[in-house]
């Protein structure tokens, strides 16, 4: 299966290595791009993913995650910026190394990033309500 849509509402993300070109070492060590099947270059984004608790829980341990971006995100995406990942999804996956060993885990992808709307403070009100004009 690939491709797995994955439902992140419930978490913060934030930047921790803005997006870049994805890059891979070809055989001569040398840093080429990634592209996808039609040529497309890929872009990474690491983010620090943590749930979201309400008012007086604790929340448990967040997690670094990497993100392979299929469009380029554009400006905008430094260190520490809220952001909401477009389209995510998930992919398995499972690698033998040459010594028996076998690495599983998912891969992170999505269409692109966004700025993440702020929750509305608790008690908020519109700006022409001041408690109280006299």
């Amino acid at each position: 299966m690939r491709d797995l849509p994955v439902v992140l509402d419930g978490y913060k993300l934030t930047v921790v290595e803005p997006p870049a070109p994805k890059t891979r070492q070809d055989a001569n060590g040398a840093e080429v791009p990634v592209t996808d099947r039609d040529g497309v270059m890929q872009f990474v984004v690491s983010l620090f993913a943590k749930l979201q608790v309400a008012a007086g829980q604790r929340a448990p341990k967040g997690e670094e995650i990497k993100v392979t971006l299929t469009a380029d995100p554009g400006e905008g995406f430094p260190e520490d910026v809220r952001v909401q990942l477009i389209d995510p999804r998930i992919n398995p996956y499972s690698i033998e190394s040459p010594d028996g060993r076998t690495v599983s885990g998912i891969a992170f992808k999505a269409a692109g990033l966004k700025h993440a709307h702020p929750a509305p403070a608790p008690g908020r009100r519109g700006k022409d309500h001041d408690g109280g004009e006299q």
